[in-house]
């Protein structure tokens, strides 16, 4: 009999594939009690890696094949209209016929996200889907969307990002009124381009917990629950954050070894380096929701550990229990009928 939760995931996605997939789904199932995992794509390398972890009789664990895979610098649109059997696109299939409700995939991002939006469709009063992670913050957590769906936005694509986000900040990170920041060159009500300017508008009218304008230093902060942008300055945001964390771990590594003073400093140091380092990590912090599609699609990192895909898996989960989509849904529904009556 099936566990009340199932979850799809995409085998063949990013750049493991099965080695790091199989792993990480022993890792759920230990975890996660009531849930089944149904693995899509090459039946003969899943099967392969299911042998070698000793999950054969694993009643929680099925395959259901895919004969073709999504490369990870495929056109969008050529995976969209060609690779109908892929493991992405049956994997989202199951999602669209109730056979699970959500996938998680560590592959191509624009193929997910157009895949996801074709098969799934938006929630209505949704134009756009957007990506959201959790980031660490001096306060504990910040959401943050969109990054990189959304390249250019209108005032109302970022209006909904901002519902979008307060509902998962609501869900996932249980923040019963979370505040919702706009990212902007300035704090000031005069600084900013009029997409800006206008979005800053539609979110103060709604009703949402809006903090107003954030700079880029407050998304570490923690200034805000959540942190708004387009899709090309978020992501960019995310990288550069990504980035300046290796740079630090390398800098105290680097700089602990110099010496036998500073090594020794070093060991003394050790419990506090490792917590910095956990803090750091971008494992913790893998999985991306693909917010205002009809279903559950959590975006993995393409060069994910077996530490990251199970955390994916673990956010996947999270939404099911909370049933995100239907929340989104249900916000959504009075600013739609507003925006309507307009």
């Amino acid at each position: 009999m099936m566990a009340h939760k199932t979850i799809a995931l995409d085998a063949m996605g990013g750049d493991h594939g099965p080695s790091i997939i199989v792993p990480a789904a022993s890792l759920a199932l230990r975890e996660f009690p009531d849930i089944h995992l149904i693995l899509v794509g090459d039946e003969d390398q899943i099967r392969h890696e299911i042998d070698k972890h000793g999950l054969q009789e694993e009643s929680r664990l099925s395959i259901h094949h895919a004969s073709e895979v999504v490369e990870m610098d495929e056109s969008p649109v050529h995976a969209l209209k060609k690779k109908k059997d892929s493991s992405m696109r049956v994997a989202i299939n199951l999602v669209k016929d109730g056979t699970v409700q959500a996938c998680v995939s560590a592959g191509n991002t624009g193929a997910l996200m157009a895949t996801s939006k074709f098969v799934l469709k938006t929630i209505k009063g949704i134009s756009r889907p957007a990506i959201c992670t959790i980031l660490p913050s001096i306060s504990g957590h910040t959401l943050m969307l969109d990054l990189g769906a959304n390249i250019e936005c209108t005032a109302e694509n970022l209006y909904e990002f901002a519902i979008m986000g307060s509902v998962l900040a609501q869900s996932v990170e249980g923040v019963e009124e979370p505040s919702v920041g706009l990212l902007n060159i300035g704090s000031e009500a005069t600084k900013g381009n009029e997409i800006i300017k206008a979005a800053s508008q539609l979110i103060a009218d709604s009703g949402l917990n809006y903090y107003g304008f954030v700079e880029g230093n407050d998304i570490y902060r923690g200034t805000v629950d959540v942190v708004v942008a387009d899709g090309f300055v978020g992501n960019v945001s995310l990288k550069t954050g990504e980035g300046l964390a290796s740079l630090v771990v390398h800098v105290l590594r680097k700089e602990f070894g110099k010496n036998l003073i500073s090594k020794i400093a070093g060991i003394i140091a050790l419990p506090v380096l490792r917590s910095v380092r956990k803090i750091l990590d971008p494992r913790r912090y893998n999985g991306a929701s693909l917010l205002g599609l009809n279903g559950i699609v959590v975006k993995s990192h393409g060069g994910a550990d077996t530490s990251s895909f199970f955390n994916a898996i673990k956010i996947a989960n999270i939404e099911i229990e909370k049933d995100v989509p239907k929340r989104i849904s249900r916000v959504i529904e009075p600013y739609f009928s507003k925006t309507e009556e307009m």
